[in-house]
Parts: structure tokens; sequence; C-alpha cells
């Protein structure tokens, strides 16, 4: 009966988005092993020779029969050209993935631009704006008038 619940839970746990210890073990091989490909620079496509491109995650489907690989390119430039080459490769790193990861299947693998940078950075820039900065500033500059009665009492009398 234990066995059911835990099952039941895990099942629940990923019907809520989570990810499988095997999906995340899966999609970390397949971040390096395209990291490796992309860094050793094999791929014939022109656009992708001589490229600095980061393979920052791979999210894996439950089944493991597909991948999506976020990249980036190096200073973020020529994103959308250097997707393009990616896509057009991608059975090209299928192949390669699919010697190298000893899964039964080699997943089907799309590419897509990590925008988790510019996210970051509107949220850094949000954070940065004087009216939200002045709902963040540090709490204890604005007790100083409370706690003035507190530091008087605490005062040592033959002091003064």
């Amino acid at each position: 009966m234990s066995r059911r619940r835990h099952s039941e839970r895990a099942h629940s746990e990923r019907e809520k988005g989570g990810h499988s210890q095997r999906q995340l073990r899966v999609g970390e091989e397949l971040r390096h092993l395209l990291a490796e490909l992309v860094e050793r620079g094999e791929m014939r496509d022109p656009d992708l020779r001589g490229a600095s491109i980061t393979v920052t995650s791979v999210d894996v489907s439950p089944d493991l029969r597909n991948a999506t690989a976020f990249v980036m390119p190096l200073g973020g430039q020529h994103e959308e050209r250097l997707l393009a080459a990616m896509r057009r490769a991608a059975p090209w790193f299928r192949a390669r993935v699919g010697e190298r990861a000893g899964l039964r299947y080699a997943p089907e693998i799309r590419f897509e631009i990590d925008r988790t940078f510019d996210e970051a950075d509107r949220i850094g820039a949000l954070l940065r704006r004087p009216d939200v900065a002045r709902d963040i500033e540090d709490p204890h500059r604005d007790t100083g008038a409370a706690d003035g009665g507190a530091e008087t009492a605490d005062r040592d009398p033959e002091a003064d």
C-alpha cells in the first residue's frame, strides 16, 4: 500500500511540472554531450563553425524521446542566425548523441534560445527602480525612531 501511495505522489509531482531524477540525469548528460560537440566544432554548417555557443540546460520529456536544448551564443550576438543553424544541424546532433548517450532511443532534439538571462536582467532592472528600491530598503533603517527609546533606557546612567 505504501508503494502505491509513493507512486501516486511521484506521479502527481511530475504532473505539476517537476522532473524525475532520471529526466534530470539524462538532461545533464545530454547537455554535456552537446556542449562537447559544439566545442569540437565538427559541424558542417558554416554558421556554426567557430561560433561560441553555450548549452545552458536540456529539458527531457518523461519518455526520454524528446529533448529541448537551451543555448546561448557568447555575447548574445547573432542569436537568430545561430539558432537557425542549430536547428538545421539537429539531425546531426541527434545521431552523435545517440552514439554516445547509451540510451535505447536517441532523443529528438529541439534548440531554443535561453531567455533566462534576459529575464534576470529584466528583474534586476525592476529591482533598481526607485519606487521598488524604496520598498525593499533595509528594514532596520526605519526602526531607528522606534528603537530610540530602548537605546536611552539601556544607557549607563553613570556614564552621563
